[in-house]
């Protein structure tokens, strides 16, 4: 028997996971416009931008103006990454929500493509963290490359762990596992979850998920057992690409009306309607000129299903 929550937070991180890595430079009033939507649709968290160097995330270097100019929902969270201190300052100059905290457990990717030791990336964390709560505004950390790297393969849970607990110890309580890669597998994914939540009893959990091996929806599952009580997925499976060792598949984000529509179907509280997912996502796809990777949008609801059923009702043999 599933040990499932009542309710899950659907996190959308289109706007700032899905466009930092697009390959085309996307005008600041599409931005707006799409995360207007987003907030339309009545998604409660939207991961609005990242403050990165302009220089190192060119795609989005409005982040101060996209964050001064969307129309904000009661009721939704609007968040942005800060990857140090310095982007947190920088946020904490806008009216944020709430702050993104980021390292990659994998100590080979981290020297690599963030050119920092573990405990600097750490003290960067901690320091962003203390500028959030000065600022009033709320605080995640998400620990990337928490269960497979592609330098290093299987990251070891306890090292994981690890790291959250020098987190945890700084005072923050609301983090979020990612599965950076979509390699992961449900077994471990679930006994990572299972032994956060029991070692850290009063912190929040979340998990980001990609399915490069297909294996996504049955991470979220294993994920929502072992005790995550948030998922992260993005719009038509924009973005989510990493930097990687050569060039490879798709590795992008789950599509976020995707999980709307699974979580909905198995009677777990989302607040966000199935319907106004899958038509947000048809409209942005326009906007941004892309064809979304989403199962919803591409074969409908069980009503759709159905309603085709009743209007060819000539079955193929099995």
């Amino acid at each position: 028997m599933l040990n499932l929550p009542k309710k899950v937070t659907v996190v959308e991180v289109g706007p700032r996971d899905g466009l930092q890595s697009f390959p085309n430079w996307v005008e600041t009033d599409t931005k707006v416009e799409m995360i207007d939507r987003l907030s339309a649709a009545g998604y409660p968290v939207i991961e609005v931008t990242n403050f990165a160097h302009p220089k190192v995330i060119p795609n989005l270097s409005d982040a101060e103006e996209v964050m001064a100019r969307i129309e904000r929902r009661p009721g939704t969270v609007y968040r942005a990454l800060v990857p140090n201190a310095r982007g947190a300052e920088r946020a904490a100059k806008t009216d944020c929500d709430e702050m993104l905290g980021l390292i990659t457990v994998s100590k080979t990717y981290l020297a690599k493509n963030q050119n920092m030791e573990r405990d600097e990336a750490i003290d960067q964390g901690v320091k962003a963290f203390e500028i959030a709560e000065k600022a009033g505004a709320k605080f995640v950390m998400a620990l990337g490359m928490a269960l497979w790297c592609p330098y290093e393969g299987r990251i070891d849970e306890d090292d994981s762990l690890a790291v959250a607990q020098r987190y945890y110890d700084a005072g923050i309580r609301r983090f979020y596992f990612a599965g950076s890669v979509g390699m992961e597998d449900p077994r471990h994914v679930n006994a990572l979850f299972a032994r956060a939540t029991e070692r850290f009893a009063d912190a929040e959990f979340g998990w980001h998920v990609h399915n490069l091996a297909g294996m996504g929806t049955a991470n979220i599952i294993a994920a929502l057992d072992g005790g995550a009580t948030s998922i992260e997925g993005a719009i038509c499976g924009l973005g989510g690409g990493i930097v990687m060792p050569t060039t490879m598949g798709s590795v992008g984000n789950f599509p976020s009306e995707d999980i709307v529509h699974m979580l909905n179907e198995m009677g777990i509280e989302t607040g966000v309607d199935t319907v106004a997912a899958k038509e947000a996502a048809a409209d942005i796809a326009k906007m941004i000129d892309i064809e979304p990777r989403s199962h919803i949008t591409h074969c409908g609801t069980r009503a759709d299903v159905q309603l085709k059923g009743q209007k060819n009702p000539r079955a193929h043999p099995v």
